[in-house]
């Protein structure tokens, strides 16, 4: 048998346990059965029950990958915003290519006030200006008071003149 490689043909996982990567498992050429993380094989001769776990697994794996850089993408739009100027869920939505994902720019921004004190999630607001957002930032005038120092003017918890300081996101791409 070969010398095994170290980060070609496995690594070590952040429990110290040795995995054997999909560039291994293909040059061994066959499924051992035993539900191998990176099994290029789809798992073909792990019994039913325990291949749909597995399958299980390894999509949650990738959806968490793609949510984590989903929100990561949203982070830096929101940090492109100029003071005194807002922008809207949506916007970033459509930005993005999310069109129709407002609500995950919105849970983005509400997970970023969670020691992500550079993200200024208070310049997005919903797509009538309103402060939809707010109970997110401790208090019920939070939101209000960092667009007043800003410069925003804000009247029954709507952003005023909303058209006129509206930041499109788009203005980012090429």
């Amino acid at each position: 048998m070969p010398q095994l490689v170290e980060d070609i043909d496995f690594y070590f996982n952040e429990n110290g346990f040795l995995v054997l990567t999909e560039h291994y498992l293909l040059n061994r050429g066959y499924c051992c059965g035993n539900g191998c993380k990176h099994c290029p094989y789809e798992y073909e001769k792990v019994p039913l029950e325990k291949r749909q776990a597995l399958f299980n697994k390894r999509l949650m794996e990738k959806r968490t990958m793609i949510k984590s850089d989903i929100y990561l993408l949203i982070y830096d739009i929101t940090r492109q915003i100029p003071p005194g100027r807002v922008t809207s869920y949506g916007a970033i939505a459509k930005c993005i290519g999310t069109g129709a994902s407002a609500r995950l720019v919105g849970w983005a921004l509400g997970m970023s006030r969670h020691g992500m004190s550079d993200v200024p999630a208070h310049r997005v607001v919903n797509r009538n200006g309103l402060l939809t957002g707010k109970h997110h930032f401790g208090s019920e005038t939070a939101m209000q008071e960092l667009l007043e120092k800003e410069g925003v003017k804000v009247k029954n918890d709507q952003v005023q003149d909303f058209d006129r300081i509206f930041w499109d996101p788009m203005t980012l791409m090429p």
